[in-house]
């Protein structure tokens, strides 16, 4: 394994991931007064972004299981989730802080699986023309790459969300952001993709 493509695999999954850690963060802060929180986003996280390399690896040797025209509408699946997390808010707009988090229960695997998975169609994108000139040994380290990075953006996310200053505002505000966050996410999909033109 040469440290050459480690370092472009490392390079390139910062640059299409790094809004992911905002997206972590803001997870995080949902479900901070939850047990199980970090293992359920770390699950989700994986599975999300284990359904975008098999895709991306797959189209790379030329199979596609999503048409590129369905891409956009994938947008559809964080906007379904901000909407959730808009209601969800809004019941509970009374409580306090850590009383809105208990009675919203934190992320579930699968719902930050989707927009894990929605907000990389722009990834799949970039990462089947990279795959397909690195070959297989290549797309190897690429994975692998990817795959320990994602441990370390989950981390990440978490360790912002924990940060005083950061906790304090999300604890304040993530209930309005992670709503907004979510739903502009899925319209930028969908604009992107022409879905909206």
């Amino acid at each position: 394994m040469s440290l050459g493509i480690v370092g472009q695999a490392a390079g390139l999954f910062a640059v299409t991931n790094i809004d992911d850690i905002v997206i972590l963060a803001l997870f995080f802060a949902q479900g901070a007064a939850q047990r199980g929180t970090a293992r359920n986003i770390a699950v989700g996280q994986y599975l999300g972004f284990a359904a975008i390399l098999a895709v991306a690896v797959a189209a790379a040797f030329g199979a596609t299981f999503l048409p590129e025209s369905v891409l956009p509408y994938l947008g559809l699946l964080p906007i379904a989730l901000g909407v959730k997390a808009a209601v969800q808010a809004w019941r509970h707009r009374g409580a306090d802080g850590e009383e809105r988090e208990i009675r919203a229960g934190g992320p579930k695997p699968l719902e930050v699986a989707a927009v894990t998975f929605a907000n990389g169609g722009d990834n799949i994108g970039v990462y089947v023309p990279v795959f397909a000139t690195a070959g297989t040994g290549g797309m190897t380290v690429y994975a692998i790459v990817f795959l320990l990075l994602v441990a370390v953006w989950v981390a990440a996310g978490r360790y912002f969300a924990t940060r005083p200053v950061i906790a304090a505002a999300l604890s304040r505000w993530g209930h309005i952001l992670l709503p907004v966050v979510l739903i502009g996410i899925g319209l930028l999909i969908l604009i992107e993709g022409g879905v909206l033109a």
